[in-house]
């Protein structure tokens, strides 16, 4: 079991009203060191003055199967028919900051985060269909920052050769929704299984940090508005 230097923290308090940032967790073990990672990355949210709501996914019992009577109504105007759902889904609509902590497991993130991506980006919610030429819309233009915590088993280099898959889902396919004006963040801790204390305490001290930047570099734009 991989844990924490601070022993993790209780994602069940964090439930701010009126939240401007969203933390979604994605970890079976309360006393992980992904688990520490969410409560630097909250931590470092609080000291941006950000109102913090966290989904513990594993703590409040979501589903990742999208069920038969979901992809029936995800063609659908009302794609949306779980409570739990549809709960996460106005929260989405709500905040302005993203973060996203999880263990990358077979190259890419956990099947509760994976299927929490698929039950929630919906139509009406993540994007909408322009009526003319049908192409994808982004509906998600508030949010300003997406967050990526990961830890890895593996080295750097062997997670660059076989692609970031989780990485890429957040930052790339995530963003596209989002639009090109959101800035990224990224914190990786690469080969954890024998990484030191003091590596991970230095992990968890650079996820607070960053996170508490008020202003991150966004993309700029190229000749004729083109991000780059």
């Amino acid at each position: 079991m991989t844990t924490s230097p601070s022993g993790g923290f209780d994602t069940a308090a964090i439930s701010e009203s009126d939240p401007t940032a969203l933390v979604i967790v994605a970890h079976p073990i309360a006393d992980s060191l992904t688990h520490a990672a969410a409560g630097a990355a909250v931590a470092g949210l609080r000291t941006a003055h950000h109102r913090v709501r966290v989904l513990d996914l594993y703590e409040i019992g979501f589903q990742a199967a999208m069920t038969p009577a979901e992809r029936r109504a995800y063609s659908t105007d009302a794609p949306v028919i779980d409570a739990m759902v549809a709960e996460h889904c106005r929260l989405l609509g709500r905040v302005r900051q993203l973060v996203f902590v999880y263990p990358t497991w077979w190259s890419g993130p956990p099947a509760i985060l994976k299927g929490w991506l698929e039950r929630i980006l919906v139509t009406g919610v993540a994007f909408c269909l322009d009526p003319d030429t049908k192409r994808v819309r982004p509906a998600m233009g508030q949010i300003e920052h997406i967050v990526g915590i990961s830890t890895y088993g593996s080295p750097r280099s062997y997670i660059a050769a076989i692609n970031d898959n989780g990485r890429r889902i957040l930052t790339r396919s995530l963003r596209m929704v989002c639009g090109w004006r959101t800035a990224t963040r990224w914190f990786g801790l690469y080969g954890v299984d024998t990484a030191t204390e003091a590596e991970r305490a230095a992990f968890l001290a650079r996820i607070e940090s960053g996170v508490a930047r008020r202003r991150w570099e966004r993309p700029k734009a190229a000749a004729g508005g083109v991000p780059t």
